[in-house]
């Protein structure tokens, strides 16, 4: 079911001397943010979980026994929707997880700490799905970035890219990637791509993110194999 945020009475967050302008707004944003209410209330371990929830209420690619592969899944919230989502089970984990990040462990998922950029990591996760291939692959993933917005779109396009290359080897037919992505002006040579790959693709910006950011959600479901 789908959650809505609740209302919440406005915090003010003065500036202390130690802490920079930039900070005393993150943190007035964080504390006046329903989502991140939400997020304890509910045990998830960041606002973002409700972005894939939202995704998922409206495409539904995250069905019971589907196997899932989490990119850049610190500090867990996909992960756990993922879990929740496709009956995942400690004793039969369906979802894999990996982030540069340390990870506290999640039960029904495998999770480990490797930069998905590593020339090992398409093995390791492929290891971790004892060999069998996906349903799903998210990617929630950002990189680090230097201020400087042609740079830093072409980093996340380049980011993007490597996980969609992925997704087209690891994914059963049928399959489904979703991914984080940002607007930019080069993106839509890889939406054209994904057209050609996948039977549908959508784009969504789920009421979990925020109004502000520039990013969105793409949704390729229906994997045509290789």
């Amino acid at each position: 079911m789908k959650k809505s945020a609740p209302h919440m009475l406005k915090t003010h967050v003065k500036t202390a001397k130690k802490r920079s302008a930039a900070s005393t707004q993150w943190l007035q944003r964080q504390l006046n943010d329903p989502y991140v209410a939400m997020a304890k209330q509910q045990g998830y371990r960041a606002r973002s979980a409700f972005k894939l929830i939202e995704l998922d209420d409206k495409f539904r690619f995250l069905m019971p026994g589907k196997r899932v592969v989490d990119l850049g899944a610190a500090p867990g919230g996909w992960t756990q929707v993922a879990v929740q989502r496709v009956k995942s089970a400690p004793d039969n984990p369906l979802v894999v997880g990996l982030d540069l990040l340390e990870m506290t462990p999640i039960a029904g998922a495998k999770t480990t700490q490797l930069d998905f950029l590593d020339d090992t990591a398409p093995d390791v996760l492929k290891g971790m799905l004892d060999g069998h291939k996906a349903d799903v692959v998210l990617s929630d993933m950002a990189p680090n970035t230097t201020g400087m917005k042609d740079i830093d779109h072409l980093r996340i396009m380049g980011l993007l890219e490597t996980a969609y290359a992925f997704a087209c080897e690891i994914l059963n037919p049928n399959g489904a990637f979703v991914a984080k992505i940002f607007q930019g002006g080069t993106e839509q040579n890889l939406l054209n791509e994904m057209k050609r790959r996948f039977k549908s693709v959508k784009h969504a910006k789920p009421p979990a993110s925020r109004k502000e950011s520039s990013e969105f959600y793409v949704v390729a479901t229906g994997f045509k194999g290789e």
